[in-house]
Formats: C-alpha cells, structure tokens, sequence
C-alpha cells in the first residue's frame, strides 16, 4: 500500500491517488447516504462499506503511487519512511480533489432521498459527507472529538507501519489492501462514536466542501455551532505522526534486517536484493 514499486512520474502517481481516494467515498459516503436518507443498513453495514471502500481503493491505486488515500498517512511516511516532501501537498490535493468528485457523484445520486429526508439539507443528513463530534447526536464536544481523531488515526498508521513492513509478518499474495480495510472496519466497529472515524483529512475536508457546496449551510460547523472543520483535519496529522512513531520506536528497531528473498512475493526480489 504504501510502497512506490515503480517509478511513474508525479502525474500518474496523483491521478492514481485522486482514483483512488474517489473509489474510497463512493462507497463510503454512499453506504451512509443509504443508512441516513432510506434507512437501509446500520452501523455495522457503514462500517464494512468503508473498510471494502478502502480496500478497493488500495487496488486501484498502489501500483503506481503506494495508495496512500489519505494526507495523515502521506506525512507519516514522510516523516519516517522517506517519502519525499516535495510530494506530501500534491498528494494531498489529489487525494481531497478525488473525494469532493466522489461525495459530488454520491450527492447529485442520492438527490431525491436526501431532499426527502432532510429537505432544509441540515445536521440531520450532514454526516452523510462529513463527521460531526458525537455524530451530531451524542454529548461529545469538539476537544473529545479531536481526542479521539488523535488516538484513531495512531492506531490506523501503527497497524499500516506493521502491516506493510516487509521485514515484519506483511500479509503475502497481495493481500495488504484486504487487511487494510478490515483495520478500518475495525476502528469504525469500535472507535466511531465520538468523532466519526474521519482518521482522514481528504475524507472529511473534500465531502465537507462539497455538501457546502452544494446547499448544506452548516457544513463547516458542528451541532453547536463552533467551527469544526479543522479538527478532522489537525487531529488525524497529528495522530498519524504519533502512531508512526511507536511503530518505529517500539517495533521497527526490534525487527531483523532485510527480509529472506524466499520469505517476498516474486514481484518484490528484485526489488530488495
């Protein structure tokens, strides 16, 4: 995932980034358009949705850019693996770019029902495309939101660190992206009650920009009014920087060397040897 195999030259690597990440909120905010606006599904349903979302995403993508899908994870590696800096805000405008177009394709499909049933375009269905502290519902006020953004986004770059490190037990056959978005199904099972498990700046920021775009008033702020729109966007950086450090610190140095070449997929020997 988040390894450039082959260099493609940035053009390709951004158009596979804003594919990527499109693939990513087509299933992701359309399984909760879905929930929200017909009342087909639950949070179990939005939870899997997003985890295959990424999934698939990761396939479109990882050949030519690494699949990062996500800013907080584009600084995480380039903070501890290398990944050029010069690279980190053209990532990221793609990324963001790609789910604005997506949220857009879910927005302009799910028209009727959402009008249907939020016809003011408020709070209500606000959560189809961007997160709210608590989900717009629960006591949760915006520090325990960017609390909780902080925490889950170290959760999904420790286990990404882990999960693609090739001198640890990375998952053989090109099953990384699956694994992947189990990891996000899980932190949507478990850590998606106060803040919406947003863990991504594109994914909150672009579907924000969208839905304000597009006739939702409030959708730079929170159930309270406050300014919330920067909070998924600083807290998931943040979290991902942290949850890159412990991997490196209390794993990475612990690892052996370079992996035995018979120990890689055939695709990566050359690579490494």
């Amino acid at each position: 995932m988040v390894r450039n195999l082959k260099a493609r030259g940035l053009a390709g690597e951004l158009a596979a980034e804003f594919v990527g990440t499109m693939i990513l909120i087509l299933f992701g905010c359309g399984v909760v358009a879905q929930v929200a606006a017909a009342g087909i599904g639950d949070h179990d349903s939005i939870a899997w949705a997003w985890g295959i979302g990424v999934t698939l995403g990761i396939y479109v993508a990882s050949r030519i850019s690494g699949a990062h899908l996500n800013p907080a994870i584009t600084v995480a590696l380039a903070v501890f693996k290398g990944f050029s800096w010069r690279k980190v805000a053209p990532y990221a405008l793609a990324q963001t770019a790609g789910a604005f177009l997506g949220a857009l394709l879910v927005r302009w499909n799910y028209t009727e029902v959402l009008n249907a049933a939020d016809p003011g375009l408020t709070i209500k269905t606000q959560g189809v495309f961007s997160t709210l502290p608590g989900n717009g519902t629960l006591p949760v006020g915006d520090w325990g939101a960017f609390r909780d953004q902080i925490i889950g986004t170290a959760i999904l770059a420790l286990v990404i660190f882990a999960i693609t490190d090739l001198r640890n037990t990375a998952p053989a056959a090109n099953l990384a992206p699956v694994v992947v978005g189990f990891l996000v199904v899980a932190i949507g099972m478990a850590w998606g009650t106060n803040a919406g498990y947003a863990i991504n700046p594109a994914r909150d920021f672009g579907p924000r920009l969208m839905s304000w775009l597009t006739g939702y008033d409030t959708a730079f702020t929170d159930q309270y009014g406050y300014p919330y729109w920067w909070i998924p966007i600083v807290a998931p950086v943040i979290g991902a920087v942290i949850g890159g450090a412990i991997y490196k610190f209390f794993i990475e140095r612990y690892l052996p060397g370079d992996p035995a070449p018979e120990a890689l997929p055939a695709k990566d020997i050359e690579r490494v040897s």
